[in-house]
């Protein structure tokens, strides 16, 4: 049985999930924006930051995500804004599919991670995500405008909204360009926690 598909995000209260420019990634708005997920154990253990850190629901989120993911597919400026940044061991540790124009063989990281650069299509890169998830969801790790297209093209099961008190006031708006015609949702549920508020959607055709 093929996996589900879906993206999982940090937002601002006034709708942006990243800064307009790569070079702003790790200023202080987007250290503001994930601020609730950087002390989680799990995540310190994933990016082999040290022992300890917070548990609770926030930890037991990131694991189930990570956990869930048996592939992801990105976009090109992810994977750009990325490459220099992530470690040698990144903390996918699955396939990556990064959707591009650049032809360019498979690159093999350490920790079960390899990128593999996919140049006809978010169909077929979700296809070959597919395959390699082996029955287990595939996320669509970002940026904004390859989440946005997967959604209009009606490829997206379901996401999660991680909502931060922060406010950007410009950036990248996660639904900037939605065809809200052909896209409809369903809310899940709803999760407070200190940090933020996580909300869970399915999506199904208008």
């Amino acid at each position: 049985m093929a996996g589900k598909v879906f993206f999982s995000v940090s937002m601002s209260l006034d709708g942006f999930i990243a800064p307009a420019s790569p070079e702003e990634l790790m200023g202080r708005q987007w250290m503001e924006l994930q601020q609730w997920v950087f002390p989680q154990r799990f995540f310190r253990e994933n990016l082999k930051l040290g022992e300890g850190g917070e548990e609770g629901r926030d930890n037991d989120i990131v694991r189930e995500t990570f956990e869930r993911t048996g592939a992801s597919v990105m976009g090109k400026r992810m994977f750009d804004a990325g490459e220099h940044a992530w470690p040698e061991d990144p903390p996918f540790h699955t396939p990556v599919f990064v959707v591009t124009h650049e032809k360019r063989d498979p690159w093999v990281r350490q920790g079960g991670t390899t990128f593999h650069f996919v140049n006809d299509g978010i169909e077929s890169a979700l296809d070959q995500a597919r395959e390699a998830a082996d029955g287990r969801d595939i996320r669509i790790a970002g940026g904004g405008a390859t989440i946005l297209e997967y959604l209009n093209a009606g490829l997206i099961d379901e996401f999660t909204i991680a909502l931060s008190p922060v406010l950007f006031g410009s950036g990248v708006r996660l639904f900037e360009g939605i065809d809200a015609s052909r896209v409809a949702l369903g809310l899940v549920g709803a999760e407070p926690s200190p940090r933020t508020t996580h909300l869970r959607y399915t999506v199904r055709s208008r």
